[in-house]
């Protein structure tokens, strides 16, 4: 099998990170002090296997989307990843299949050849909508995997269509909203009306927390007791726990970084266009783009040589092209400056 191959992550510091759509801003100053009573407190027991502290803040705030929704109702994971992970081992088998649309997050594949299972890939239409294949039935069809906001495209489905192509599913769903912070519509409300559905979502996007590695999974509460059974019997440390639960309360640096990311967003598509770049409407923190004249893997090698990454990235059936992190303002100044520079 082939390896999941991650974006690059040069440890020196030197160049300006577009590549692998890691928050530009600090996390909020509330995790670095909840880690640091952590550390003082003594690291020598084991953590809450369940994640207690972390449950109970995330169903206080979900239950607005998702009345009657506990701690019972949500599973904490080391990373979305590891909670993907736990989602295929538990329900696929040798010789299963498991579903996604294409281009989309490429670690689907991974997991289910880890599992022995072959995957039914379902390119996604010319408006990134999904066809009727996406909810055809095929025998051993056990799982299915939905990025949404998707990934490199960063468009999504709407919740409405998401609740049609669950309900004619032979199968589970994972709608993965890794980027759903980002986006004017999210799924946790189907969640509720059909048990098929489940929501996984990350703190190293929206809460700048991808160094600490922390994801959840919401599902009814049936579901999420037998994936329980699956799972690595302590999958997050104390200092994980700690940091993401004091992240998800402060509300006030999540609304504050989420502006600054969103307004940057728009200035990032307003320049690419203006260079002649053809981008994707993002719901994400990044940016799909495509130039007509300028070769998406030139552009990517001789960025990295200004010091600059994104993520050059070609699939079977659809191309290549540039997915660009939203960044700082200044960081996307020195990008757009590089650009113009290669440009001549």
């Amino acid at each position: 099998m082939d390896g999941y191959v991650p974006g690059e992550q040069p440890q020196d510091g030197k160049l300006i990170k577009l590549n692998t759509n890691e928050n530009p801003y600090a996390c909020s100053p509330k995790v670095k002090a909840a880690i640091g009573r952590v550390c003082q407190q003594g690291l020598q027991k084991y953590p809450d296997p369940g994640a207690t502290a972390f449950r109970i803040c995330a169903a206080d705030l979900m239950r607005e989307e998702l009345p009657g929704i506990g701690p019972d109702w949500i599973l904490c994971g080391n990373g979305s990843d590891d909670i993907l992970t736990i989602v295929t081992r538990a329900f696929v088998e040798g010789g299963d299949l498991v579903r996604f649309p294409r281009p989309s997050y490429v670690l689907y594949e991974t997991l289910a050849a880890i599992q022995g299972a072959q995957c039914d890939i379902v390119d996604f239409e010319d408006d990134w909508s999904l066809g009727a294949d996406f909810t055809a039935a095929k025998k051993r069809l056990r799982l299915a995997f939905l990025a949404n906001p998707n990934s490199p495209s960063g468009t999504v489905i709407s919740p409405e269509k998401v609740a049609e192509i669950a309900a004619a599913l032979p199968c589970p769903l994972l709608v993965d909203e890794a980027y759903v912070d980002f986006s004017e519509t999210n799924c946790l409300s189907l969640i509720a009306e059909n048990d098929q559905v489940m929501v996984s979502r990350t703190l190293s996007k929206s809460y700048a927390l991808a160094g600490l590695r922390f994801g959840f999974l919401v599902a009814q509460p049936h579901i999420i007791r037998e994936l329980v059974k699956v799972k690595d019997s302590y999958n997050c440390d104390a200092l994980s726990i700690a940091g993401a639960t004091a992240a998800l309360a402060d509300r006030q640096w999540f609304d504050e970084t989420r502006g600054a990311i969103l307004a940057t967003r728009t200035r990032l598509i307003d320049l690419l266009q203006e260079l002649g770049f053809e981008c994707v409407p993002s719901h994400a923190n990044f940016v799909w783009c495509r130039h007509p004249h300028h070769s998406a893997k030139k552009l990517y090698q001789d960025l990295k040589t200004q010091g600059i990454l994104v993520r050059y990235m070609n699939y079977p059936n659809y191309g290549d092209g540039l997915r660009i992190t939203v960044g700082t303002n200044s960081q996307i100044d020195a990008f757009v400056k590089s650009i113009r520079y290669l440009f001549g």
